[in-house]
Formats: structure tokens, C-alpha cells, sequence
């Protein structure tokens, strides 16, 4: 059993099918996926769960896809393995931290936990 935990942001997904590319990331992130409600939100699904009151959605766009963010963790190599099993991919090392990509194309990192609400506020995996 391990934990992880994210921090906050916008991620843009080229031409990307919207309920895919949040589902991985809801099941990534150990969030649940909404669409965004009011005119001309279909190209938004907002990620709802344990965030600390962040705002993170998912969305759309007609540039590169691109975002960044750490997932920490207290077990690098168990999240690296869940994560994978979930379609990411790892590219590499940096220092202790695993830069990986998402089936969406975003890369991120998975890094060791250092928030000091670390244990209260992860999600706990099998």
C-alpha cells in the first residue's frame, strides 16, 4: 500500500476526446470527473475529490498539449507501476524524481511526498 497526492492546475489536451482524457486523469489522480456545467463548457470536464480547494480541470485545445505537475508519493516505484498500468509512460530519471507522459501527451513527475499535509490529504492505493 502506498500514497500520492497532487497539486493544482489546468491541463490542455490537443483535439482531444474529452471523457477520455478525463477519465485518465480523474483514475490518475484518484479524482472523479464532471462535466463543466453552463454555455460553452464542452470542452471542459472538471476534476472534483481531494484537492485542498485547488480549482483543476481538464480541457481542450487546438495548441500542443501541455502541462506540469508533480504527483508526490511515498512510494516512488509503486505509483510509477500504477500509473503505468493506467496508459502513462515512463521517459526518464531526474534526481530522485520519475519524469513520465500521459496517454494525452502531458508529462509530469512523480516525486518523493514533501507537503506537510502529505499523510492527511493522499489517497491511499493497493
Amino acid at each position: 500500500m502506498h500514497k500520492s497526492r497532487l497539486g493544482g492546475f489546468i491541463i490542455d489536451c490537443e483535439n482531444a476526446e474529452m471523457d477520455e482524457a478525463a477519465a485518465f486523469w480523474a483514475a490518475a489522480l484518484g479524482l472523479s470527473a464532471e462535466a463543466s456545467k453552463g454555455a460553452g463548457e464542452e470542452k471542459y470536464r472538471a476534476l472534483r475529490g481531494k484537492t485542498r480547494d485547488m480549482h483543476i480541470e481538464v480541457q481542450t485545445v487546438d495548441h500542443p498539449s501541455r502541462v506540469h505537475l508533480d504527483i508526490e508519493t511515498d512510494d516512488i516505484p509503486a505509483e510509477v507501476a500504477r500509473l503505468e498500468r493506467l496508459g502513462a509512460r515512463r521517459l526518464g530519471d531526474v534526481r530522485e524524481w520519475v519524469v513520465m507522459q500521459a496517454p494525452t501527451g502531458q508529462r509530469f513527475c512523480v516525486v518523493p511526498a514533501h507537503t506537510e499535509n502529505f499523510q492527511s490529504q493522499a489517497n491511499n492505493w493497493e
